[in-house]
């Protein structure tokens, strides 16, 4: 397993983006030049959706959103294709010189090994490809799968990301999740010592949900190892379970200076080794409905690192005092 580079504790002079320990900065130390992912949709379902834990899916989940690419036009290739032409993207575009695999649309695990097997060898079968990033619900990692997953780890650098999005199991229940915070921590410990690479997934602004509840999750996540985090700001998108709350008034989403408190606050317990590899999430405009600012990219960055650079802040600065 590699082992994953300390954040370096920095003094106060430092730049806002070098008091947390950024994916791009981990990888380029990992690699020695820069490294994309390539998203791939290959035509997965999930548990809650498909009737065998329940139907509708996740009351956020619209998950077109999620990605620039229409979803039906990824899903009608073949993976080398989505691989092929995304690598050219990632050439042209960022300069890019190795890449990495990555299966992001619903649940990635959802299926028998032969049928992953064939998926996973086939986006790896090219030479620039130097890792599998997989994501996938933390009930569906049994351990023939995770045997598998971590067969690559020979090969690759490999990532299995757990949507978790909170660590309440009132809140899992609220917005369909399908498990609990206890089937997220089995997942965490079957996958363990395997050296997969762990991302958790949050999501900030879930219905019912305080700030402190917020900082409850990230309290609960330093007690257990992981080794990368997606912080996801809580959005509207059509065609949701959630687009009707909100119309109905059920829903106040997060202002913009608000989430980015909130982002420092659940960063200062982060421990300073795991990367950050995402600080917020926006949609494509056909699909967002609520909050609008969250398109502004750029300004929602600043928004948090301005906040960092107010409190002298670092990442893990809870961790160390406890």
């Amino acid at each position: 397993m590699v082992q994953m580079e300390k954040a370096v504790i920095a003094p106060p002079t430092l730049r806002p983006e070098e008091r947390y320990f950024g994916f791009d900065r981990y990888l380029r130390r990992r690699f020695g030049t820069k490294v994309y992912k390539v998203t791939l949709d290959a035509s997965f379902t999930c548990p809650n959706r498909d009737g065998s834990k329940g139907v509708g899916g996740c009351t956020f989940c619209n998950n077109e959103g999620f990605s620039v690419n229409s979803r039906q036009d990824r899903a009608a290739k073949s993976i080398e294709q989505q691989m092929l032409e995304g690598m050219q993207f990632k050439r042209r575009r960022y300069k890019a010189e190795k890449f990495i695999a990555y299966f992001q649309a619903y649940t990635n695990t959802y299926g028998s090994v032969e049928h992953l097997k064939d998926l996973y060898d086939r986006a790896l079968s090219f030479p620039d490809v130097v890792g599998l990033d997989i994501g996938t619900r933390p009930d569906c990692a049994p351990d023939d799968v995770l045997d598998l997953i971590e067969s690559y780890t020979r090969r690759c650098e490999v990532w299995l990301e757990y949507g978790l999005q909170s660590s309440h199991d009132r809140t899992l229940d609220l917005i369909n999740r399908g498990h609990d915070f206890a089937c997220f921590l089995d997942a965490m410990r079957r996958t363990r010592g395997r050296g997969i690479h762990i991302c958790v997934h949050v999501i900030l602004g879930l219905p019912g949900e305080s700030r402190e509840d917020m900082l409850e999750t990230a309290r609960r996540l330093s007690q257990v190892e992981y080794q990368g985090l997606k912080i996801h700001l809580l959005h509207i998108l059509r065609r949701t379970p959630l687009e009707k709350q909100y119309h109905q008034g059920q829903i106040r989403l997060l202002e913009q200076e608000e989430y980015a408190s909130l982002v420092v606050d659940f960063l200062e317990w982060v421990p300073p080794h795991v990367t950050i590899q995402r600080l917020s999430a926006d949609a494509p405009p056909y699909s967002l409905v609520a909050p609008q600012w969250c398109l502004r990219k750029a300004s929602v960055l600043e928004s948090i690192h301005r906040e960092m650079e107010q409190r002298d802040f670092y990442q893990g600065c809870r961790t160390e005092s406890g």
